[in-house]
């Protein structure tokens, strides 16, 4: 009997990229192996986001490829799992009835349960019970690798869905998390990124025993063999003084913080729930290029808030422009259903108008990004090598610790860090040549 095989589409965020390698690890666990396609595939599984309006529209064409897949070859299983799931919770049988399970991010423990059953029947999965960190790992193990911290958000950001979707915050303990980066490092990596909805407010909840999100940095910097260390993504009402001098103090502690913005304008930052205004955001801004003058600053802002006003844009242009982030990720408003946004009638910005705000605001991030990225230009920088350049296969391509993408030439294999010395900056990249081997492959 050949063995089942299955196909994963991830949306969304780093979280979810987290939580479909633990579904990988899962399903292998299990005997499954990957198919080429989902059009082969016994079991076509889509882990979905609800964050952002597109993320549906590209979830609806997928879903319904599933549908005619399934009905060419009937004993295909299809599932859902991720925050849309969670948010339509038994909707989904009643919107698509071909789906045979669907499951929120705190239970795919479940998916694996559902699987091994003697009969298959349509259900679902959507209380918040676990981790899927404590799931199996996958087998096969690259030199970046991501670990999630906690799950949830305590915050009440008028816009948001996922409080609704992935609960309220719940911290893993201390002393899995440095065992889990020991293990992590002992299979190759190189490099961690830490994840949470909003990681430097870890460790509150556990007790009697708290611990802080800077102690879980210096923990986790102190383990044998990691070279970088990352963090994805603070609050700013949450970036506190000892998290910064971390960056100072930490020699994995990678240059980079992302910090998200949402708007400029502190009325808009009102309304969005956001618990800091303008001038708190440029202190902690400030704060952090004190204690390191050569941060790599990057940023979320979302453009067409209802009751936006071309001041409260402007003041968006003007805060962008003082602080010169790196780089942005920009978004165009779109209402979540359960949030308290989504009930605003007033104020509503007109399509065309957030469409021609955002061109605004996205050609002044790209003007700010590419000055700040001359000053890499001349300096030789450590890349860590992630495979062939996308655009040119005579190039490697890597990153930097600065979270810069590097296109450069010479010989290097994924995993090993290089010494690139920079030719030349646009606002996304760089470009350089391998001056030497930092440290090869372990």
């Amino acid at each position: 009997m050949a063995a089942l095989t299955y196909h994963l589409t991830t949306f969304g965020c780093q979280m979810n990229e987290h939580d479909s390698e633990r579904i990988d690890g899962l399903l292998e666990s299990l005997g499954y192996s990957p198919a080429a396609g989902p059009d082969e595939a016994d079991l076509i599984l889509l882990n979905t986001c609800s964050i952002r309006e597109s993320a549906d529209r590209r979830l609806a064409t997928q879903l319904g490829n599933a549908k005619r897949f399934k009905a060419a070859r009937p004993g295909v299983v299809v599932g859902v799992g991720g925050c849309w799931a969670q948010s339509l919770k038994q909707e989904v049988f009643e919107r698509y009835p071909f789906v045979d399970v669907a499951f929120g991010p705190g239970q795919v423990d479940q998916l694996g349960e559902f699987l091994l059953a003697d009969s298959i029947e349509a259900q679902g999965y959507f209380e918040f019970d676990g981790f899927t960190a404590d799931l199996p790992m996958r087998a096969v193990q690259s030199a970046q690798a991501w670990m999630q911290i906690s799950v949830g958000c305590n915050q009440k950001c008028s816009y948001c869905i996922v409080p609704s979707t992935r609960g309220l915050e719940v911290s893993r303990p201390f002393n899995d998390l440095v065992a889990e980066a020991k293990v992590l490092v002992a299979r190759g990596a190189r490099e961690i990124t830490l994840l949470g909805q909003n990681v430097n407010s870890y460790g509150r909840d556990l007790r009697p025993d708290r611990r802080t999100f800077s102690e879980l940095l210096t923990a986790v910097d102190a383990v044998d063999g990691l070279d970088r260390l990352r963090y994805t993504s603070p609050h700013p009402q949450d970036m506190g003084a000892e998290v910064v001098a971390a960056h100072v103090a930490l020699p994995s502690l990678c240059e980079h913080i992302h910090l998200p913005l949402q708007s400029g304008s502190s009325r808009i930052l009102k309304a969005m729930r956001r618990t800091y205004d303008r001038e708190r955001y440029l202190g902690r801004v400030a704060m952090i290029r004190d204690a390191v003058p050569d941060i790599s600053l990057t940023t979320d802002i979302i453009v067409g808030f209802p009751g936006e006003t071309e001041e409260d844009f402007q003041q968006t242009l003007d805060l962008v422009s003082e602080v010169q982030f790196d780089a942005a990720y920009t978004f165009i408003y779109s209402a979540r259903r359960d949030t308290e946004a989504a009930l605003i009638t007033e104020g509503v910005v007109p399509a065309e108008l957030a469409s021609e705000r955002i061109g605004r605001l996205i050609e002044l991030v790209q003007e700010n990004a590419e000055l700040r990225a001359q000053r890499f230009v001349g300096r030789s920088v450590e890349v860590l090598v992630e495979g062939p350049s996308r655009t040119d296969p005579d190039r490697v391509r890597g990153r930097t610790r600065h979270n810069k993408p590097v296109n450069f030439s010479g010989l290097a294999k994924a995993g090993e860090l290089v010494d690139v010395e920079i030719e030349s900056a646009t606002s996304t990249s760089l470009r350089g040549h391998a001056t030497m081997l930092a440290s090869a492959l372990r």
